[in-house]
């Protein structure tokens, strides 16, 4: 077979300026072309779910964030008080003025715990707070121990500027369940909680306060006036935004059996600052 040397020679020549121009056009896509190896339905995460739906109804949003850090106000007074262990004379010499009896709580450490898998909503709540709680006796009245640690009136004789009161502190730990519902947005909420509380007594005193002509003065007397060491209570709290309101119920008695009145502290108020 008779081969044509020159249509050889012309035909190479195609073939080399062919490979010259295309070889760039496929170097070209290969450089800007990116190979996803993972299947099509595994390319959305749930990361990108949370991310949008960050500001809207998102189910994965955050931890579950319970309500206890904070500041608290309330007024303090006694229920159920029982005065069968004393004189008639002297029956309700406990008795407050609730205007003037305050309790200040002040909850450094909160720790929440969510008890749901997909949603936040409802969790326990703990931690860990100091509370100040004082009441102004209605009377001209103070209180001191007799030998054997009873609890009795004294009549204060200064005058009509005199005032006293009983002041405790505590550290408060409690245990709560919350519950959230969210309105119109999911970042606003509604929230209740409930549950236990104990206290551990850190101080006590009673206060005070006289002229003798026409100069302030104080007397502070430091004692445990054989009130409960201990003590454990419920406590509630609610609230919507910047309004929360709180209120705790002592279930036990503030002074020890048979030691002074059977009186029942219950305290309520309002949240004034939150963490």
């Amino acid at each position: 077979m008779f081969i044509n040397r020159k249509q050889i020679k012309q035909s190479l020549i195609s073939v080399i300026f062919t490979i010259i121009f295309v070889i760039p056009l496929f170097s070209q896509e290969s450089d800007t072309t990116i190979v996803n190896d993972q299947p099509t339905k595994k390319s959305l995460s749930i990361s990108d779910i949370q991310d949008l739906t960050k500001d809207g109804f998102n189910f994965w949003q955050d931890k579950f964030s319970g309500h206890f850090a904070g500041i608290d106000f309330g007024l303090n007074t006694f229920l159920n008080s029982n005065y069968s262990n004393y004189n008639p004379e002297d029956y309700g010499f406990m008795d407050n003025d609730l205007i003037r009896s305050n309790s200040l709580l002040i909850n450094l450490i909160n720790q929440s715990i969510g008890l749901q898998r997909n949603r936040n909503t409802i969790g326990l709540v703990t931690g860990l707070g100091l509370q100040l709680q004082s009441y102004r006796l209605n009377k001209n009245t103070t209180i001191s121990q007799e030998a054997f640690g009873k609890v009795i009136p004294k009549t204060l004789f200064f005058d009509d500027n005199q005032k006293s009161k009983l002041s405790i502190s505590y550290l408060v730990a409690p245990l709560l369940a919350e519950f959230q519902f969210p309105i119109r947005h999911y970042a606003n909420r509604l929230y209740f909680s409930a549950g236990v509380y104990g206290g551990l007594r850190i101080g006590s005193h009673t206060k005070i306060k006289y002229r003798v002509e026409k100069q302030k003065e104080k007397l502070k007397t430091p004692d445990n006036f054989s009130i409960y060491k201990f003590k454990y209570g419920i406590m509630v709290r609610a609230g919507y935004r910047w309004i929360n309101v709180f209120a705790t119920y002592d279930l036990t008695p503030l002074y020890k059996e048979g030691k002074g009145p059977e009186l029942i502290p219950f305290t309520f108020g309002v949240t004034l600052l939150q963490f």
